[in-house]
C-alpha cells in the first residue's frame, strides 16, 4: 500500500511539475509577443493581464489624453481587442489618480499596494532614448521645444545646457518629451520594455 500511494503522490507531483513548465512557456511566449507593445500603467504580468483582461474598453473611455487604443487583428488572438498605450502618437500624463486603473474592474490593471496617504509611484512604460542623428541640438541649432516636458525630477536634463539627455534610471518612458518634439519624424524613440523590466518602477 505504502508503494502504491508514493507512485500516485510521484504521478501527481509530475503533473504539477508538467503543468508549471507549461505555465511558465505560456507566459514567456505572451511576454515575447507583447514586446511590440505597451500595455497601460500597473498592468499585470502579459499572460495574466490577458487572462484578467474582458475587453471592456473600461481603461480606454476613462483615459483623458486618448493615450490608450485597443490593439488591432494583426496582434495575434490573444491580444486582439486589449488595451495598449499609444506612445507614438500621445504622451501619458501619469494622472495623479490613475482613472484607467481605477476603471479596470476585473484587475488587469491594478494599483501596487502600499501606503494609502501617499501617491503613487510611476512605473516605468517603455524605453524612452534620443536619436542624436536627427535631434537638432545634437547637429548645431538650438531647439529646446522638449525643454519643460517632463513630469519626472531629473529624468531630461541638459548636456552643457544645450543638448537633451535622457536618464534611463529616472525616466518613465511616458513620452511626453516624443510629444513635444516639433522634428518629423520624432528625434525621440520610444520601445517597449524587456520582458524582465515590466515591473519595474522608475526611481
Amino acid at each position: 500500500m505504502t508503494s502504491s500511494i508514493g507512485r500516485r503522490d510521484l504521478f501527481r507531483l509530475g503533473g504539477q511539475k508538467v503543468a508549471e513548465i507549461t505555465s511558465q512557456f505560456a507566459a514567456a511566449n505572451e511576454a515575447s509577443r507583447a514586446e511590440g507593445w505597451v500595455r497601460p500603467p500597473f498592468a499585470l504580468d502579459e499572460l495574466d493581464f490577458l487572462l484578467n483582461c474582458t475587453r471592456c474598453d473600461k481603461c480606454i473611455e476613462a483615459c483623458p489624453h486618448d493615450v490608450l487604443f485597443t490593439l488591432p487583428v494583426s496582434s495575434g488572438k490573444h491580444a486582439a481587442g486589449t488595451p495598449a498605450m499609444d506612445l507614438l502618437q500621445h504622451g501619458c500624463h501619469m494622472c495623479a489618480d490613475w482613472p484607467c486603473v481605477s476603471a479596470c474592474a476585473p484587475g488587469a490593471l491594478k494599483h501596487p499596494e502600499g501606503d494609502a496617504d501617499q501617491p503613487i509611484a510611476a512605473p516605468k512604460f517603455s524605453v524612452a532614448r534620443i536619436d542624436q542623428t536627427t535631434c537638432l541640438p545634437y547637429s548645431g541649432p538650438e531647439c529646446g521645444a522638449c525643454a519643460g516636458s517632463c513630469p519626472i525630477p531629473g529624468a531630461l536634463n541638459w548636456e552643457d545646457g544645450v543638448r537633451p539627455v535622457i536618464d534611463q534610471e529616472s525616466c518613465t518612458g511616458c513620452a511626453l518629451c516624443r510629444e513635444a518634439c516639433i522634428l518629423d519624424p520624432k528625434a525621440i524613440r520610444i520601445s517597449a520594455l524587456a520582458p524582465g523590466e515590466k515591473a519595474a518602477t522608475a526611481s
